[in-house]
């Protein structure tokens, strides 16, 4: 995920239109997933089970909906990032990510069913919060107070996030196939950002861009959200929402310094507090593991109401 953050960045630079670059990652996914589904009988044996799935109501409509939390995470950057800056945008994200992920978990929504709250998961979301700040501690202190209303669609991107895993999650073991949940993640997805991306066009004097970039990795960033998305269907199933969210934002700021370090975007920007960070981000992904188990709740299953 850092790598494609740093692909879809550099693309919206380049474009001048981060929602179209946008467009242009969740559109190139899921022409790549329509085509596997044209020589893949499994994905299609999945969506023929997820239909099952939806009609014995072991799924529900709003399962479908979870790529729109990838959708309002690409709206919020782009309109936030401009305001409050990438770190309170990120402490943001995994504030409401981390914090939605504990009431997934609880309520059961994930396809690992209900996992009971402990003091070692509460710790662990609130050191992986804390180690994010650490992690960009210097941008934060040069952050507007006037502006921090912009924390909201951040906010809100991460609790989408967590719902999105759970929902993806659903979907795939209904189907028994995550690249069909990956699928649906980015049929939704992609139609969100379409929309929003007319909108723009529309009100706006922005135009189309005068030429594309040519350097094929540019356009790489699409699949990246594949194999995240598929590998997230099948991971979460285990590990629960809260421990694969924390693990994920531990691999996201470890990739960035291993990106920073050798194919920097600019000079200077691993500083000690970042190292700190990626320390303390692990340490809340062991000691979350530890509280993680289940709650007697059944997966897969919700009331007709």
């Amino acid at each position: 995920m850092a790598a494609q953050s740093r692909i879809n960045g550099e693309l919206g630079g380049r474009l001048g239109d981060p929602i179209l670059a946008a467009v242009i990652s969740f559109g190139s996914g899921l022409l790549l997933l329509l085509v596997t589904l044209a020589v893949s009988a499994r994905m299609r044996t999945g969506i023929g089970r997820v239909r099952s799935a939806l009609r014995a109501r072991a799924l529900r409509p709003w399962h479908f909906l979870g790529g729109l939390a990838g959708a309002t995470y690409v709206l919020g950057q782009s309109v936030s990032v401009t305001l409050i800056g990438v770190a309170m945008f990120t402490v943001g994200v995994v504030a409401g990510q981390t914090v939605s992920s504990l009431a997934v978990d609880r309520l059961g929504l994930g396809p690992a069913g209900v996992r009971v709250i402990t003091w070692p998961r509460v710790v662990g979301a609130v050191l992986m919060v804390g180690a994010v700040g650490v992690a960009v501690g210097g941008d934060l202190l040069d952050a507007d107070a006037e502006r921090v209303w912009a924390l909201v669609l951040p906010l809100a991107a991460g609790v989408g996030m967590a719902v999105q895993q759970a929902f993806n999650g659903r979907v795939g073991v209904a189907a028994g196939s995550p690249l069909t949940a990956t699928l649906v993640n980015f049929t939704a997805g992609t139609t969100a950002l379409v929309l929003a991306w007319g909108l723009t066009l529309v009100t706006s004097a922005r135009g189309l861009p005068s030429t594309l970039p040519t350097e094929p990795v540019l356009y790489l960033g699409g699949v990246v959200g594949v194999v995240f998305i598929a590998v997230a269907s099948v991971l979460v199933s285990w590990t629960g929402v809260l421990l694969f969210g924390l693990a994920s934002v531990a691999g996201q700021l470890l990739g960035s310094v291993v990106l920073d370090l050798t194919v920097p975007a600019v000079e200077g920007v691993v500083r000690a507090t970042t190292l700190l960070g990626c320390g303390v981000a692990f340490v809340a992904v062991v000691v979350a593991s530890v509280g993680g188990r289940r709650g007697g709740g059944r997966p897969l299953e919700e009331s007709s109401s």
